[in-house]
Formats: C-alpha cells, sequence, structure tokens
C-alpha cells in the first residue's frame, strides 16, 4: 500500500469531525484544501479529533487499539448492516436469473485496521517500517469484516480481495486474515495483490514485466473488470477505505469505509 498523502487529507478528517457517516456510493473525496483563503486546521488538533472518532487506547501490550464503543465502530456497524441487506438481495436476484455473484475487499483499514502503525509513526509513511509491520500478522481486524466476509460467502456470494499489498507480503497478509477470522477463499485466485516484477496480462495497458505505471484506479479497476469479464462473476459490493479503491467501475454498489489517517490517490 502506498500511502501518498497522509496527515495532509485534512478536508476528510475534518468532516469525522462534524459527524459524517461514511457509507455507500460517496461520490467525492473532497479532499484539498489548495484553494482555501482559510487557515488549514491544526494537526494538533486533527490527531485529537482522530484519536477521538476511533477512541484510541494503548493496551497492556502498548498497541493502540480502536474502541467498540467510538463513532468510528458504530459508523461502521450502519454501513455493515446495510450491506448485508443488499448483498442478501443482490444475491437472491443473482441466483434466481442464473448469475454468479461476487464481492470484492480491499485489505488495509478495509478488513485489517493499521490504527497503531499511523499512530506509532505519526501518519507518515516508510516504506520499510511498513513491510515490518505487515510482516508481523497481528493486526486487528476492522470491526465486523470478518463477519461481513463470511455473511457473503455464507449467501453463495464469491469473495475476493483486490489489495495494494506486494506479492512479497501474501503470507503475512493471508496469515493475518486467518487470524481476524477472515478465512474464506485466501489462495491466489481469489486474493489479488501487486506483482509488479510479473504483473498480469490484465493490465497490460499500465503494467509489464520491469515496468510499472498503473495508477490506484487503474490497478484496482482493472482487477474487478478482469473478475467480471474474464472470470464471469457480477461485483455487487465493492469494499474499500480509499476512493481509489472504488472508483473506475465493475461494480453494482460502493461502500467507503471510514479512514481519516491516510489517502491513497
Amino acid at each position: 500500500m502506498h500511502k501518498s498523502l497522509r496527515i495532509t487529507a485534512i478536508a476528510a478528517a475534518c468532516a469525522v469531525a462534524g459527524g459524517v457517516v461514511y457509507g455507500a456510493g460517496a461520490a467525492t473525496a473532497g479532499q484539498s484544501t489548495a484553494n482555501s483563503t482559510h487557515e488549514p486546521y491544526n494537526i494538533g488538533l486533527l490527531v485529537k479529533d482522530i484519536d477521538t472518532y476511533y477512541g484510541t487506547t494503548a493496551d497492556a501490550n502498548g498497541v493502540y487499539q480502536a474502541s467498540p464503543d467510538s463513532l468510528y465502530a458504530k459508523d461502521l456497524a450502519r454501513m455493515d448492516a446495510a450491506a448485508e441487506r443488499q448483498i442478501d438481495q443482490a444475491a437472491r436476484k443473482a441466483h434466481h436469473r442464473g448469475e454468479r455473484p461476487a464481492v470484492v475487499f480491499d485489505i488495509d483499514d478495509t478488513l485489517l485496521l493499521s490504527l497503531d502503525y499511523e499512530k506509532r509513526y505519526n501518519y507518515t509513511y516508510n516504506s520499510t517500517t511498513w513491510a515490518d509491520y505487515v510482516n508481523k500478522a497481528d493486526r486487528p481486524g476492522v470491526f465486523g469484516s470478518a463477519e461481513l466476509v463470511r455473511y457473503a460467502a455464507s449467501k453463495g456470494v464469491e469473495v475476493f480481495y483486490n489489495s495494494g499489498l506486494s506479492e512479497a507480503q501474501r503470507t503475512a497478509a493471508v496469515e493475518n486474515l486467518k487470524k481476524i477470522g477472515a478465512d474464506v477463499n485466501l489462495d491466489t485466485a481469489h486474493m489479488f495483490l501487486k506483482d509488479k516484477a510479473n504483473p498480469p496480462s490484465y493490465l497490460n495497458a499500465c503494467a509489464t514485466p520491469g515496468t510499472w505505471t498503473c495508477t490506484t484506479v487503474q490497478y484496482k479497476s482493472g482487477t474487478r473488470k478482469h473478475i467480471e469479464d474474464d472470470l464471469g462473476y457480477d461485483i455487487v459490493a465493492n469494499f474499500g477505505d480509499q476512493y481509489s479503491d472504488l472508483d473506475g467501475g465493475y461494480a453494482d454498489r460502493t461502500y467507503k469505509l471510514p479512514n481519516p489517517t491516510y489517502f491513497v490517490s
């Protein structure tokens, strides 16, 4: 996951502080304050607002955790309830028509929470510390995420993963997803990770062996196109914490999970 903008995602975090509920089909990121004549939001206050939103506390091991009673958890619960209703309805219709319904999940901060990394490194990204963190395979689950994965599978909906994690991080990602109870379709046919050395042919418009120019939207929408056009599924729901996880089409419904800690373009 390349986190191109971190604490500078001021507008999104300010919206969280104002009580915005994230949900399905959000149309625009609204992230930039570059053209504003007003003083930007104070970073110290912003971090406090983020901590309040997550109900951030350090556990006995010094690991930063989100509170199950937080506004963050409540926003997720509302989104999950709506998603379950939609998945159930879409699955029934798809099976009646003889179609193959599928759902697609991003991984970082959609299924696995990275709050501890963000707090520990002051909302900055470093490829070495991030790789070390991911490879520990010990991130907690995003509230309700494993349950939603299992719910979709129980309705006969094929579960896929579409992540910015690298191919080298596959083993850790699989281990961590198993730990949180999202042990569904964790094979290479269902979990799509970035392989810049040997990109798949369906991304050849922006990636060839040794050359990767894909934006996040190109990579993720291209993968969803492959799931629909080449594998023959209808993606009834696509879940991600970034707008770039969702933009580009190839999903009947999109669900934007809340994440005020970084922005991936």
